[in-house]
């Protein structure tokens, strides 16, 4: 199954391209081994565009895209990147391009429509579909059931009051207790044979 989307800039000058994107636009990424740069998305989608000449057919194009495209413009400057035009209304989105060493001219725009995937993570937490099930909620708590439970507690508490009466049974074992005691006297008595051996 597919799970990804691949890319390529062809460039003059590969190595200067992979720092660029590494060091001023701050893509993500890693180096693959010897020197190869993969820059890594957590996100990416693909579109088919049409043509108005046959002669065009074939063609490829990679643009980036962001959430504030004024914000983005103004980072990217400050690093050093390089725009070609100013932010254009493009009807799809708000689009500018910059420029990146070995001849590469790359499209950034703020995209007008909502992709598939970013609908339906934002579906999840609106607020009508959380609503109904807060409101269910409180109807069950307030079930005649649950209230025929506490109750039924307050008789068992009436059955410890029936027990305190059986506590009185274990005071009379504590004059069974007493006995015991009596035989702790008894044990004095072989004491006084041990005198006698004394004697």
């Amino acid at each position: 199954m597919i799970r990804g989307i691949h890319g390529l800039f062809y460039s003059s000058d590969p190595e200067a391209t992979r720092a660029f994107f590494r060091d001023q636009v701050k893509l993500p990424g890693s180096d693959i081994g010897q020197g190869w740069w993969i820059f890594d998305f957590t996100e990416g989608d693909l579109g088919v565009h049409p043509i108005e000449d046959a002669a065009d057919a074939g063609g490829h194009d990679i643009s980036f895209y962001c959430d504030d495209i004024h914000g983005t413009v103004a980072q990217l400057t400050a690093r050093g990147v390089e725009f070609t035009q100013e932010v254009q209304d493009q009807g799809y989105g708000l689009v500018t391009y910059f420029s990146a060493p070995g001849g590469i001219t790359v499209q950034l725009y703020e995209p007008r429509y909502a992709k598939g995937s970013a609908r339906a993570k934002k579906s999840p937490p609106s607020a009508a579909e959380k609503a109904p099930a807060k409101k269910s909620a409180p109807a069950k708590k307030s079930a005649p059931a649950k209230k025929s439970a506490p109750a039924k507690k307050s008789a068992a508490k009436k059955a410890p009051a029936k027990k305190s009466s059986a506590k009185k049974a274990p005071a009379k074992k504590s004059s069974a207790k007493k006995a015991p005691a009596k035989k702790s006297s008894a044990k004095k008595a072989p004491a006084k044979k041990s005198s006698k051996k004394r004697r």
